[in-house]
């Protein structure tokens, strides 16, 4: 055999030798996230997330394990995103405004009154607009997995009848401590309180607050209509959706077929919530009605007068952002 020949198959089993090591140690390959978030285990978001991680589990065959923790049991809301960035083993989902404070465009994809549909939203996450602030957040250490686990409208839910940003005056309103909330809530003529779900029942059947604002799942999930807040205003002043997030460092030391498995799962599992609680929201309402709550329009264009402060750009925000973004759902409802 000649030299040329020689060294051709000493190299070529070399690479055949690399490649089963390589095959080996993805086969060997094991790895435990902890996934948080504050939704009850009663919760669509829940049910979903621990969907997702049993498909996962098991089209991995075990490699990968994802531990869901419901209720902020673990770090959640701007914690959570911290142990993101920090590099921990950990997926965090929450709403894109806390991704803001690391790509501050992030806060104008969250701004109030945007949407006027679950599918503007979802359509919107999938332009070239927003997949460059996904970029952007790649820079930052935070590969995003999803952006619309969407689980409703969020509205004002209180004990008296809200119709327009006057009747808000003086009342104390329980908002999650994200800055996009508390601005939202404040210019809408509340007093914005900030506090742990966990907390937030309690403060309202006390009268430490006056109310507080969600969808109408998190109003049947959680019973927040068995309290005194028996009023739900439509302000529809947020689409409530959340984002799954995982550290860069974390994600890029996965192996490729698992991280394809991984994004495929939270993907599809996206798509049937939005499905499901597109199919479900009607029958909510009308059984949250017969536990006595009552729903009310009020003066959208009041609250938009009131909200258009926040359409101006923040600090860090690309020049021009909000009419980016008015710009593309113009083109949807044409």
């Amino acid at each position: 055999m000649s030299f040329k020949k020689t060294l051709s198959v000493l190299c070529a089993g070399a690479v055949l030798i690399l490649s089963m090591g390589t095959q080996c140690m993805a086969d060997d390959y094991k790895l435990t996230l902890k996934l948080s978030h504050v939704f009850s285990p009663a919760e669509q978001l829940s049910k979903s997330m621990d969907a997702v991680a049993e498909s996962i589990y098991e089209k991995t065959d075990g490699a990968i394990n994802i531990q869901t923790f419901p209720q902020a049991q673990l770090p959640a809301y701007k914690e959570g995103v911290e142990q993101v960035v920090r590099g921990a083993k950990f997926i965090s989902v929450e709403d894109p405004s806390f991704i803001g404070d690391y790509v501050p465009d992030f806060k104008a994809l969250y701004a109030p009154m945007l949407y006027r549909s679950f599918d503007e939203y979802v359509n919107l996450t999938q332009t070239d607009l927003v997949k460059k602030m996904q970029a952007e957040a790649e820079k930052q250490g935070i590969k995003i997995l999803a952006l619309d686990y969407i689980y409703g409208f969020r509205n004002l839910i209180t004990q008296k009848v809200i119709k327009t940003p006057a009747d808000l005056k003086g009342m104390k309103i329980r908002t999650p401590g994200s800055k996009s909330y508390i601005d939202t809530l404040t210019a809408m003529g509340a007093v914005a309180t900030p506090l742990p779900w966990g907390e937030t029942l309690s403060a309202v059947q006390q009268g430490v607050v006056d109310g507080l604002e969600g969808s109408e799942f998190t109003n049947i999930g959680t019973k927040v209509y068995e309290g005194p807040t028996k009023n739900v205003a439509n302000t529809r002043h947020i689409l409530g959706t959340c984002g799954v997030y995982i550290s860069t460092k974390v994600w890029n030391d996965i192996p490729a077929k698992y991280q394809k498995i991984i994004q495929d799962e939270f993907t599809s599992g996206a798509n049937h919530m939005v499905n499901l609680l597109k199919s479900q929201h009607g029958g909510v309402v009308k059984e949250l009605e017969s536990y006595g709550v009552k729903f009310n329009e009020v003066d959208g264009d009041a609250f938009r007068a009131a909200l258009k402060p926040l359409y101006k750009e923040q600090k860090g925000m690309t020049p021009g952002v909000f009419q980016s973004i008015f710009k593309e759902l113009d083109a949807m409802r044409k």
